[in-house]
């Protein structure tokens, strides 16, 4: 008895056969576009991680005296910025990092 072989199933193109990028493989970085690539990336998390800081410290924690005075509906500024602000801010930035880091991401070239 003898076994017939079957032609392997054709890829779409992602997984270990082609990683999804054109030309098929993996692609060689260059040590300067992937240092590029990791600046672009550690700027935009500094910016982030500096306005997560501006909102729930120095908004929310050491300026709540000052801004207890301002008004958002009947609640103060400060109470409004830690208890509340600062959770639409934190979701809003986790969307901003996304939409940036797959900007970032088709621009080198290393996208999904």
């Amino acid at each position: 008895m003898t076994k017939v072989a079957t032609p392997p199933k054709k890829s779409s193109g992602k997984g270990a056969q082609g990683g999804g990028r054109r030309g098929g493989g993996r692609q060689e970085w260059s040590p300067e576009k992937a240092s590029a690539y990791w600046k672009r990336n550690l700027r935009l998390i500094g910016v982030l991680l500096a306005i997560w800081f501006v909102v729930s410290y120095l908004l929310g924690l050491i300026l709540a005296n000052m801004l207890y005075g301002v008004r958002i509906g009947q609640l103060p500024m400060s109470f409004w910025f830690a208890q509340q602000g600062a959770i639409f801010v934190f979701v809003i930035l986790i969307f901003v990092y996304c939409w940036l880091m797959d900007r970032i991401d088709k621009e080198f070239d290393v996208h999904e």
